[in-house]
């Protein structure tokens, strides 16, 4: 099966996307393109399927640049190919090296400034961009010349509010860090709330001053034949799941 690619006009021309579960080697629970090497999936077929994504980038497998995601604020400057320690975003501003995070409900970002030839990639959960992943990537990017206001976001397949339900604890801790966050809640069953996750993730990058930042409005949640999903697979009483890859190169 080909693999299916989603896009944002307003990345072009440069060559991403956020792939979805189509068109890869693994069966199972993990059936599709599951990039994952942190799953319990064959490592064999991880890295077919991460050949697959690496061939649609038309970079070599060594030039899909990662990290070990830890749920953080860090973020690397990506010089060379090969794994890059742990964090939760990458920079680069070298020709042919290719970024990619994966994700299975948080939000994968991508953020290009074209005029300056500098791309990031970001891992964003709720701790992520509560603790300024996405203001230290637009930091990380200046450094290599970009000019946030020139800079594009495109956050991509994540999960939605409608499915991302919370507890109070939840709420309180937003509240005491970023009292604005509150505008992100809604109001689920009894004590519960539900989260606004791309909505929140928007804001941060559009006060952080980002020249134009939006979201795919794709929800992993809620479409299994597409996306993997931590959160589903915890509701379904699966073992494991499968990580999405999304990739930007220059």
């Amino acid at each position: 099966m080909t693999l299916e690619i989603l896009t944002a006009d307003a990345l072009a021309p440069l060559r991403h996307g956020f792939f979805t579960r189509r068109g890869g080697a693994s069966s199972g629970i993990f059936a599709g393109l599951n990039c994952g090497a942190g799953s319990s999936d064959q490592s064999e077929i991880v890295a077919i399927n991460r050949a697959r994504v690496a061939e649609a980038m038309e970079v070599a497998p060594e030039a899909l640049c990662s990290v070990h995601q830890i749920h953080s604020a860090d973020v690397v400057t990506v010089n060379a190919p090969g794994p890059h320690g742990k964090a939760d975003a990458m920079v680069t501003d070298r020709p042919g090296l290719a970024l990619a995070i994966l994700t299975a409900d948080c939000m994968p970002v991508l953020l290009a400034d074209t005029r300056a030839g500098v791309i990031g990639a970001v891992h964003a959960g709720w701790r992520g961009a509560l603790d300024g992943v996405l203001e230290n990537t637009l930091d990380a990017m200046e450094a290599l010349g970009a000019d946030r206001a020139d800079t594009i976001a495109v956050i991509g397949p994540c999960i939605s509010q409608a499915a991302y339900e919370v507890g109070p604890e939840f709420l309180d801790r937003f509240s005491a860090e970023d009292p604005e966050a509150e505008w992100y809640f809604a109001n689920g069953t009894g004590d519960r709330y539900l989260f606004d996750l791309p909505g929140y993730g928007l804001r941060r990058l559009r006060e952080a001053g980002v020249g134009q930042a939006e979201w795919t409005r794709h929800c992993t949640y809620a479409q299994p034949d597409l996306f993997y999903s931590y959160r589903r697979s915890v509701h379904a009483g699966e073992a494991d799941y499968g990580r999405l890859i999304s990739v930007i190169r220059l």
